[in-house]
């Protein structure tokens, strides 16, 4: 079997290591004379909590922050044009890849999302309502959490 070169496993490399990146949490360099070695002691978080970056205001609806769902309502209105004109199918896989890049520019916790769909239906009810119903719509689904695959 021969390993095939050139720009196909490439650009599939590049993109493998870009998705890989957007999804890992940022590490900021430690200061100068400290250790940068595993600490003796581990954190216990819940899987279900909601992700609220330290220092960002109070949650509201679905654990997320005003900010933060204001930029997922943002980028779905900006989809709900694409989402009318493809297939139901093909529109639910951008939902799927908008609500992935949005976690991931904000911070979002994507393992504890995906086990907590509903809360994306509970910040945009709260907070853009008619942007929910129209991609609710467009994309023949009951709710945005059933829209989800994985998250």
């Amino acid at each position: 079997m021969q390993i095939r070169s050139g720009p196909v496993p490439l650009v599939a490399a590049l993109t493998l290591t870009g998705l890989l990146a957007a999804c890992s949490p940022s590490q900021e360099p430690a200061p100068a004379g400290t250790s940068t070695g595993t600490p003796a002691t581990t954190q216990s978080t819940s899987a279900a909590a909601p992700s609220v970056p330290s220092g960002s205001q109070e949650a509201g609806a679905g654990g997320f922050t005003e900010a933060q769902t204001a930029d997922l309502c943002a980028r779905m209105e900006a989809q709900l044009q694409s989402w009318r004109t493809y297939t139901p199918s093909i529109g639910r896989g951008g939902l799927n890849i908008l609500v992935g890049e949005w976690g991931a520019a904000n911070g979002i916790d994507l393992f504890a999302l995906a086990g907590d769909r509903s809360r994306i239906d509970a910040a945009t009810s709260a907070q853009c309502p008619e942007v929910r119903e129209e991609a609710i719509r467009s994309l023949e689904i009951p709710d945005l959490a059933s829209g989800l695959v994985g998250f």
